[in-house]
């Protein structure tokens, strides 16, 4: 009798204990999502989430991101993709090599600008501007934690050459492409990948402090280059950069957010999503939205919705330069304007 009184969530959490204490489930596995418990057990999927949740209370489980759940503890390191970067090591992780040259243990006489800005990168595509610090570089690298000052004056001054070394991976065709809008098409989208692979560069500083930075020129040298010979007037050529830029790197900034959401929620977006599925229904069947609960009821009976930012992305690219058109190839006379 006692069995019946207790919870369902417990008695799954208890079972999935059991699974990574006897190691059915190692460091580093996935553990069931909360839609696999909720299938499995036949329980309700705020069953399922207060499961993780439980697991995540003790420490068994932690969220990882764009993994998953996983089992809390030294993950087994899975054999690296062809043409994948090497896994980051934690920041704290002294005598960690963070690619070609950096080994273990590095002493302050073989410490480098340049290595201490990749190891800046490493920890922040791994977990974040907000876990930078000297401090950390200095731990990850295996030096005394005042080393990196020697050569990088203040974190500021650190994000400023992480921002530039990154941007300096913008892919530009060797050949520039004819026509402008083919330039700005590759431009954004270069762009667009390098914010893909590093995250955090959208949340360097804002729009309107711009940083002076080689490769950021450089990037601006290309846009600017595109628009020019279309009787512009200068002002019209630097919105229009600026236009482009923000609207990549305001896309991009979800980038982050999405991270640090699942890292503070301990839930992937799908586990996030089934926790509120019951909030949205009771919404959509409240009457006061009509239009939008008969897309959701159409999304529902098809394939549903899946939110790519990838594709929003494209969508609004393309959106974009179309409605920049006329404006590029017949502007206004108030916008025309040759430079001398």
């Amino acid at each position: 009798m006692a069995g019946k009184l207790v919870p369902p969530y417990l008695r799954i959490a208890a079972e999935l204990r059991r699974r990574i204490t006897d190691g059915e489930l190692a460091p580093g596995d996935r553990v069931p999502s909360t839609r696999q418990i909720a299938q499995e057990w036949n329980v309700a999927l705020a069953t399922a989430t207060k499961v993780l949740t439980t697991l995540r209370q003790e420490g068994l489980v932690r969220a990882r991101p764009r993994a998953g759940t996983v089992v809390a503890g030294p993950d087994r390191q899975p054999a690296a993709e062809p043409g994948a970067a090497a896994a980051p090591a934690p920041a704290a992780g002294p005598g960690v090599g963070i690619g070609a040259g950096a080994g273990a243990g590095t002493s302050d006489h073989e410490l480098t600008r340049d290595r201490i800005v990749r190891a800046a990168i490493a920890i922040a595509d791994a977990e974040g501007l907000a876990a930078l610090s000297m401090r950390g570089v200095a731990g990850r690298l295996g030096v005394a934690a005042m080393s990196p000052y020697r050569y990088v004056n203040s974190k500021d001054d650190l994000v400023c050459l992480m921002a530039d070394a990154v941007l300096a991976e913008l892919p530009y065709p060797a050949e520039p492409p004819a026509g402008w809008r083919q330039r700005l098409e590759a431009g954004a989208r270069g762009l667009w990948a390098v914010h893909r692979a590093h995250p955090w560069l959208a949340h360097t500083g804002p729009l309107t402090r711009p940083l002076a930075l080689p490769h950021l020129f450089t990037y601006s040298e290309w846009m600017v280059a595109a628009l020019d010979g279309h009787g512009l007037a200068p002002v019209a050529m630097f919105n229009l950069n600026v236009l482009i830029y923000s609207y990549v790197q305001g896309t991009a900034v979800h980038l982050e957010r999405e991270r640090q959401a699942a890292s503070d929620t301990g839930l992937t977006d799908e586990e996030w999503m089934d926790s509120q599925a019951a909030a949205f229904d009771a919404l959509a069947a409240s009457g006061r939205y009509p239009v939008f609960a008969e897309v959701l009821r159409s999304l529902d009976a098809g394939d549903g919705y899946d939110l790519h930012l990838d594709e929003v992305f494209e969508l609004g690219l393309t959106a974009m330069l179309d409605g920049l058109t006329p404006r590029i190839e017949n502007p206004p006379p108030a916008a025309a304007g040759r430079r001398p």
